[in-house]
């Protein structure tokens, strides 16, 4: 099979050696997203609910760009700097997964990129 890397302007650019997604057959893999605005590239100041939107509309564009919608993810892995903040997270979270939300893994980091409180990453069906 072929691999097809995933670009979007509106989405982050990658801070570093990696893609936004790799498109393998009918799979997205995407890259974990932090908030970051993808106009300037500075981590949105906020609290867990704030920075969680910014992160899922980032994914939101990444995986549009890859031909497919956020109702066609099988599989999240969400990273938290603080476990405190799981309630509030999984508040936004599912306004982004209304009906038979992903599969999820959820843990505790000690950092993350850019000292954000949260990133997420995802896998999800072509449409």
């Amino acid at each position: 099979m072929e691999r097809q890397v995933i670009h979007t302007d509106h989405a982050p650019k990658a801070i570093g050696p990696y893609s936004q997604a790799i498109r393998v057959g009918e799979f997205i893999f995407c890259a974990g997203q932090t908030p970051l605005d993808p106009a300037t590239m500075q981590l949105v100041e906020g609290d867990i609910e704030t920075q969680t939107r910014r992160v899922l509309q980032n994914l939101s564009v990444v995986v549009e760009a890859a031909g497919s919608s956020m109702d066609r993810v099988v599989k999240t892995t969400v990273f938290l700097l603080d476990m405190n903040d799981f309630t509030r997270m999984n508040a936004v979270y599912a306004e982004f997964f209304p009906a038979n939300p992903p599969a999820r893994s959820t843990v505790q980091v000690a950092r993350l990129p850019r000292d954000a409180r949260v990133e997420i990453e995802l896998i999800a069906l072509v449409q």
